[in-house]
């Protein structure tokens, strides 16, 4: 029951600015922790190694961190704190706070979509903005919902945290630029690994409770993103919708061109479409809980 009510305590609290405005989130301590790893450890000869070594001993502390928390004699330390390293209520307010924006005029949405994506968008039109914030919506669904939540189940607070330090690392480091390709390399590595069920997991549940399209267009796209799982939620939730996602973008001025994920589904989006993945987020969240309350119950 514990990872029951850490999801339902998520969805309705989510992240309270009156309490992280006062005391450090998490997540920005995981940030400042690995940042420091950065700037101390990523220098010199044999950086893959260096970053090996970082990544692997923030994962054994995260998981010692984890073990001791779970010792203590109370659940609500565990409740908590699956409340606070999940996402969804707030991933929800972001993706949606797009198609509020959108509706005031396309200048309002390129501002608000830029807060969630790392693309270029100064130059996007509506659909382009709407099919940025669709495609963030299905990717962090599984990063910051599904993945910790899988962990945990899996590991306890010690499988959640160590995911947690892993996927910020990832996000952090895990690039292919020229500081981090060697150091950040086992960064991205583990987080690939650790993402590999949840990431399907997640396309599971998002063709469960859309409009349940073939799934052979699905399996045979998915593979095709330039990320190893990221295409699986996103191929998912654009054959759910059935609406063309991905395609080209640009990034740091240069225009990249991406194949679309279900090509031909509809390329013209609206606001209407990014509240229609809002709502998808909420039906596989809700598809969460019940398996959570399943496996409690079991």
């Amino acid at each position: 029951m514990i990872l029951f009510a850490g999801m339902l305590l998520d969805a309705a609290i989510g992240e309270p600015k009156l309490l992280w405005s006062r005391v450090p989130h998490p997540a920005i301590l995981m940030g400042k922790l690995i940042g420091w790893c950065d700037q101390t450890f990523n220098k010199g000869n044999n950086r893959r190694l260096k970053g090996f070594t970082v990544i692997a001993a923030l994962c054994i502390a995260a998981g010692l961190l984890g073990c001791v928390l779970q010792a203590l004699p109370t659940a609500i330390v565990d409740v908590v704190l699956i409340a606070v390293l999940l996402a969804q209520k707030s991933l929800v307010q972001h993706v949606k706070a797009v198609a509020d924006a959108l509706r005031l005029s396309v200048g309002d949405g390129r501002m608000a979509v830029a807060m969630i994506v790392g693309r270029d968008t100064k130059d996007m039109d509506q659909s382009a903005v709407a099919r940025s914030a669709i495609e963030s919506a299905a990717e962090n669904l599984s990063d910051g919902v599904i993945a910790p939540a899988f962990w945990f189940a899996v590991g306890g607070l010690p499988g959640l945290l160590i995911y947690k330090i892993t996927n910020t690392a990832d996000s952090m480091i895990g690039y292919r630029t020229e500081r981090h390709e060697q150091f950040g390399w086992a960064a991205a590595r583990l987080d690939d690994l650790l993402n590999l069920i949840p990431a399907r997991l997640t396309a599971l549940m998002i063709w469960a409770v859309t409009n349940r399209p073939r799934v052979r267009p699905i399996l045979q796209e998915a593979p095709r993103h330039r990320s190893p799982n990221a295409g699986w939620p996103e191929a998912a939730m654009a054959h759910g919708l059935d609406i063309a996602l991905s395609g080209p973008r640009s990034y740091d001025g240069q225009m990249q061109d991406f194949p679309y994920v279900n090509g031909d589904g509809e390329r013209d989006l609206t606001p209407t479409d990014i509240d229609r993945a809002v709502t998808t987020l909420w039906k596989t969240w809700a598809m969460g809980l019940c398996l959570a309350l399943i496996i409690a119950i079991l």
